[in-house]
């Protein structure tokens, strides 16, 4: 019954995607949101997608350099969230530039989105959540040094364990133009976040997405004392937050700095959006 449940699931959001997209007047990028089948990232409902795409269309916007095309590299595009938030802001002349581990989501996204003004790359590294069966190497993106002006990566440092976490920010400064931003979402464990909601029982195993307990951070991750994993996670890269003193290394590392500051509703208070999300610049 539950597969058939999610067949017909599936077929009923492409009709209606079929029917909206007709009405649609003002928002000519929301042709490009994918159906049922293809939307990922913690969100699979067309209503959360079009709320988020609009959301960080407002934050990118705010961010991207005025009087020339942009130039904008999305790490773990997924299956095009941001490339669908980006898409208005490109013109005739800006480019953006998806990267991901899954192999299946690159696919999906070359086929999906035009090119131009999109295009997508395979990154070949491991990632315990998400790509646990590659070597333990991290690879460094494949793009020019200081050629970027904005660095979007939704939902990926809530997946980078210490190490990765530290390399792959230094990449952000690395590829970032002299007073180019970045867009990072993530969970930090700030003083009120540390003050937050209530701890997970020590024998508790699963909670529900929308389970306030679900988000408490209180398991070291192996070898660090800055990075925290939930208890119900089977690998720390599940679901990871970094202390303050954590983000203040890995922006002196990266040569980059804090512009602002939008706290998650995670934290059970409101807030922009579900994880916290940081502007970040390279001076």
């Amino acid at each position: 019954m539950r597969g058939i449940a999610a067949a017909l699931a599936v077929a009923l959001d492409r009709a209606y995607l079929r029917l909206d997209r007709r009405r649609q007047r003002r928002t000519r990028s929301l042709r490009l949101v994918p159906d049922l089948a293809h939307r990922r990232g913690g969100k699979l409902g067309y209503g959360e997608w079009c709320w988020a795409i609009g959301l960080f269309q407002a934050l990118i916007h705010a961010q991207l350099p005025h009087g020339r095309a942009p130039r904008i590299l999305d790490v773990g595009c997924g299956t095009g969230l941001l490339a669908v938030a980006s898409e208005p802001l490109l013109g005739a002349e800006g480019r953006y530039l998806g990267i991901d581990v899954s192999r299946r989501d690159v696919e999906f996204c070359r086929a999906h989105y035009p090119s131009p003004p999109f295009a997508f790359e395979l990154l070949e590294t491991r990632n315990a959540a998400y790509a646990p069966e590659r070597a333990a190497e991290r690879v460094g993106w494949g793009v020019a040094d200081v050629s970027v002006d904005l660095v979007t990566a939704l939902s990926v440092w809530t997946h980078l364990a210490e190490a990765d976490a530290l390399f792959y920010l230094a990449e952000v400064g690395r590829v970032l133009r002299p007073g180019g931003r970045a867009l990072v979402t993530c969970f930090l464990l700030d003083a009120a976040a540390r003050a937050g909601p209530p701890r997970v029982p020590r024998g508790a195993s699963r909670f529900h997405a929308t389970d306030p307990a679900r988000w408490v951070f209180d398991v070291p991750a192996p070898g660090s004392g800055e990075w925290l994993h939930p208890a119900w996670a089977r690998a720390p890269e599940d679901a990871i937050a970094f202390t303050e003193p954590a983000l203040a290394r890995m922006l002196a590392a990266a040569g980059l700095r804090e512009l602002a500051r939008h706290p998650g509703t995670w934290r059970e208070a409101p807030g922009v959006y579900f994880q916290d999300v940081l502007v970040l610049a390279r001076d």
